[in-house]
């Protein structure tokens, strides 16, 4: 892979938050990805390039989640304790971006471009979980915004194995550059 600029690229975290793990089951574990994005993230923070941890969340009052008509309507859920804890091994440090994001994707309605935009970036870095919400989602966004992606294949997961590999292989190359986490740590070297 090509040299990835940290002056120019952000690390952005979808939803690696404790209460989302159970959601990351395939293929890879919440664990792996809590792991892999602490790397990633450490790395950036060494380089002082971006990172950006997003979160999803409502308010108690549940009034400003989405709620269009659909066949298969969101579940009602109590949130967990741990729902907004960041994932320990992300090691939060003071200068990270923090987004809250109240949908799938992280660009819309949130300051995650503004923030992004007045630092220069014009590259990122994403992974996080789920694979085929929040990280397609804000996949798309970007792609759509004019960001240049890479898509790190083993620092994200899904619900189900098959919904990660059908991003990872049809729609994630459609709309950047897959890479492991690996390649991406040594394109920052």
């Amino acid at each position: 892979m090509e040299k990835l600029d940290p002056r120019i690229t952000a690390l952005v975290l979808i939803d690696l938050q404790k209460g989302i793990a159970p959601f990351g089951a395939g293929p890879h574990s919440s664990a792996e990805v809590f792991a892999r994005a602490g790397r990633l993230a450490a790395r950036f923070r060494e380089l002082k390039a971006p990172v950006a941890l997003v979160r999803v969340g409502w308010s108690a009052d549940g009034g400003d989640m989405l709620r269009p008509l659909t066949d298969e309507p969101a579940r009602n859920f109590t949130l967990p304790d741990n729902w907004w804890d960041y994932a320990d091994e992300l090691a939060v440090a003071e200068g990270d971006l923090h987004i809250t994001k109240r949908q799938w994707g992280a660009f819309y309605g949130t300051e995650l471009e503004l923030q992004l935009r007045r630092r220069g970036i014009t590259q990122i870095v994403l992974a996080g979980i789920s694979t085929n919400i929040g990280v397609e989602s804000t996949a798309r966004q970007a792609f759509e915004l004019g960001f240049h992606q890479v898509l790190v294949e083993d620092a994200m997961s899904s619900g189900d194995a098959a919904h990660h590999r059908f991003a990872v292989e049809n729609i994630f190359p459609r709309l950047g550059r897959v890479r492991s986490t690996e390649q991406v740590l040594a394109a920052l070297a």
